[in-house]
């Protein structure tokens, strides 16, 4: 069976033109070592991204009439985010599918994160430039029916706080947002630290953790959980 072809089967949807998918699984490490004639999926996932941010919008506009914007920017960004993405894209083995450069195959490219999201998107591009918004939207809301229903539901984890809180200040304007190490305490073996957050200059919210990182994502949940209208 064609490679395709197969994977049309698992993502539900036949292109009628099948470069386009093609391009969607093209990073851009393969064009830069093939030939710069090879489309990579660049464009492709501009185009998905914003046609999936739009997608997601609507129904979560419908779905929850009484809800204000910054519940409803909220809920988004934890469906449109990185991770929710490259969770899709292993559920279709889109890595397998990948054509990536030498270069990125040795350092694990098919499993990276970035790059299935990436891909994710690309692909609901190309749906969208093969079939219409229709189609694209057919397919969004088909392979993320199981989020939005836990959304409607009141389902949505985080694990992510600082990426759901960039998003979400992201989708109200630009913010600058920087997290400072306050006091650092406890023997070498047993640390803790506590971390200041800034928005646009302003301390927003602090957190604790046995590593930075731990108290960085304290202090971005903290930050979501203090804001009006998150959930």
């Amino acid at each position: 069976m064609n490679e395709l072809h197969e994977l049309e089967q698992k993502l539900g949807y036949s292109f009628r033109d099948q470069s386009l998918l093609e391009t969607a699984l093209t990073h851009s490490s393969y064009t830069r070592e093939k030939s710069k004639a090879i489309r990579c999926n660049e464009r492709l996932e501009f185009l998905g991204d914003a046609f999936f941010d739009a997608i997601i919008g609507e129904d979560l506009y419908k779905s929850f009439p009484d809800k204000e914007e910054g519940f409803l920017s909220r809920i988004r960004a934890t469906i449109v985010c990185e991770k929710s993405l490259a969770m899709k894209a292993e559920v279709f083995s889109l890595g397998e599918y990948l054509r990536i450069g030498r270069g990125e195959e040795k350092t694990g490219g098919r499993k990276k994160i970035s790059i299935l999201a990436d891909t994710m998107e690309a692909i609901i591009g190309a749906v969208y430039m093969d079939g219409g918004f229709e189609s694209a939207k057919a397919f969004v809301l088909d392979v993320f029916a199981d989020v939005l229903e836990n959304a409607r539901h009141g389902k949505y984890i985080v694990t992510d706080y600082k990426t759901a809180l960039q998003e979400l200040l992201q989708s109200k304007g630009s913010a600058s947002i920087k997290y400072t190490l306050a006091e650092e305490s406890g023997p070498d073996h047993d640390k803790t630290f506590r971390v200041e957050l800034y928005v646009n200059g302003k301390r927003e919210s602090e957190g604790v953790g046995k590593t930075i990182k731990q108290a960085e994502q304290h202090a971005a949940e903290t930050a979501l959980k203090g804001r009006k209208d998150v959930f």
